[in-house]
């Protein structure tokens, strides 16, 4: 007999691998340092008083954004790895199927679901369009940027005949010079700063009225489907 409760039926699908989700928070973790210590580098702090040598403080900014570029390489690199040997999820940082009709169709769904326009979300078990091509277009070819740039400005602290020189230090004569670099890898964080902000929100936004879960996937594994019935 009906008592009036809606019940809710789950649905559970494994989805990121902890390999997965290890990468996302250590590789978030690492775009937050190198946001914070990158805009001190551009905007650096007052000088304070006395010796310079018993702070040091910029120095150890600079190291700090060093250390967390070696970091988003490693796990950029692995993070490659794992697309080759995980799951069919874990491939889509890598691709996108721009080729697909349905795949266009079901983005401006998204854009309308996100700008309340649509009534009904609809349901992904991996990452939904929208979210897949920023996904590719701001931590694959954004990363990719960031990494190239990034490391074709510490190649000339490395000097010429360094690996980071051997690899990165065509970079900065192809883009015109050292300041031209400088200020794309600039805008570059604003713009993954902008993206953070945005995902952060989405992701909230699922978790509440999507009825899926996302928030706790990246913690599981596990997304929920949630369906309520009479």
């Amino acid at each position: 007999m009906y008592t009036g409760v809606p019940t809710v039926k789950q649905t559970a699908v494994y989805v990121y691998q902890t390999p997965v989700r290890i990468w996302h928070w250590v590789n978030a973790l690492a775009i937050t340092v190198l946001a914070i210590t990158g805009y001190l580098i551009a905007n650096p702090l007052p000088s304070l008083p006395g010796e310079a040598g018993d702070y040091y403080l910029m120095g150890n900014i600079r190291f700090l954004h060093f250390a967390a570029g070696y970091v988003f390489l490693v796990g950029f690199l692995f993070r490659l790895y794992w697309a080759v040997v995980g799951n069919r999820y874990s491939r889509q940082l890598f691709t996108l199927p721009f080729w697909r009709r349905a795949f266009w169709s079901e983005l401006l769904h998204e854009l309308l679901w996100y700008a309340f326009q649509e009534p009904e979300p609809r349901k992904y078990v991996g990452h939904n369009p929208l979210a897949h091509l920023f996904m590719v277009a701001i931590i694959t070819v954004g990363g990719l940027v960031m990494m190239g740039t990034g490391f074709a400005l510490y190649s000339e602290q490395t000097g010429l005949g360094s690996w980071q020189d051997e690899l990165f230090g065509w970079v900065i004569p192809a883009v015109g010079q050292s300041q031209d670099v400088r200020m794309w890898h600039h805008w570059g964080m604003w713009v993954i700063v902008v993206f953070v902000m945005l995902h952060v929100y989405t992701a909230i936004r699922e978790d509440i009225m999507s009825r899926q879960s996302l928030i706790s996937t990246m913690i599981s594994g596990w997304r929920m489907f949630k369906d309520d019935r009479p």
